[in-house]
């Protein structure tokens, strides 16, 4: 096929559906840089001024499109965790059951590496009959969730995400050693009661973080010490 037997083919192509050509940003650029050279140095186009910023601006608002896709996808796979977890979580008939439970698939369906109860106590010594519950259950004395969480440095948040401090051996035991992050919730059981505390460690430090939301867990938060007070009676 000769050359111009070829250019009259793409000529009626282009005429028979113009917008193969407008909608092929590679092809439109290319067309515009041709115009311009064309122009001469002299003159300054300033439709292909408008159009460079209107392709800037339409990379910027895809980013963001597919932003808000990711942060949404996030968040509903989020939600949905929280919801198996919390269901399972209603199903076990006693405590022993509902803190192998915690401890095992909610710490599973959540994905962390560990999960630890703090109940605070007058008398928190070790009592014989708490070793039978495995190391899930941790008894503190009355102030500890306060200086744990650090709500002395500022007003008390319900939930903090942060990466592990000095006190966490005393929650974690010998895991601390690897634990680097950590979720606290603290957990109101009603008028009368000392607070509770539970907390999700994981190894990843950057699981969990202070610039996450935490509405999710302060709904599960919700949910687990009403929970809770059933078991205390």
């Amino acid at each position: 096929m000769s050359e111009n037997a070829l250019a009259a083919e793409l000529r009626e192509k282009i005429i028979s559906d113009p917008e193969v050509v407008l909608e092929d940003r590679d092809l439109m650029r290319a067309l515009t840089a041709a115009n311009e050279r064309a122009m001469g140095a002299n003159i300054v186009d300033l439709r292909g001024i408008a159009m460079q910023r209107l392709e800037a601006r339409l990379d910027r608002l895809e980013d963001t499109h597919r932003s808000v896709i990711a942060a949404a996808y996030e968040n509903l796979s989020g939600t949905n965790q929280i919801h198996r977890a919390v269901l399972r979580l209603l199903e076990p008939s006693s405590f022993e059951e509902f803190l192998a439970v915690l401890q095992g698939e909610v710490a599973e369906v959540l994905r962390v590496d560990a999960v630890r109860l703090v109940l605070e106590s007058l008398h928190s010594e070790a009592d014989p009959a708490l070793k039978r519950l495995g190391d899930v259950l941790c008894v503190a004395e009355p102030g500890f969730i306060q200086e744990y969480m650090g709500s002395g440095r500022g007003p008390a948040r319900g939930v903090v995400l942060r990466q592990t401090q000095g006190l966490s051996r005393a929650i974690y035991g010998d895991a601390a050693d690897w634990i680097r992050s950590e979720a606290l919730m603290r957990l109101d059981f009603g008028p009368g009661r000392l607070p509770g505390l539970l907390v999700m460690g994981a190894e990843d430090p950057h699981q969990f973080k202070p610039s996450q939301g935490v509405d999710l867990l302060g709904f599960f938060a919700g949910i687990f010490e009403r929970a809770m007070r059933r078991w205390l009676g």
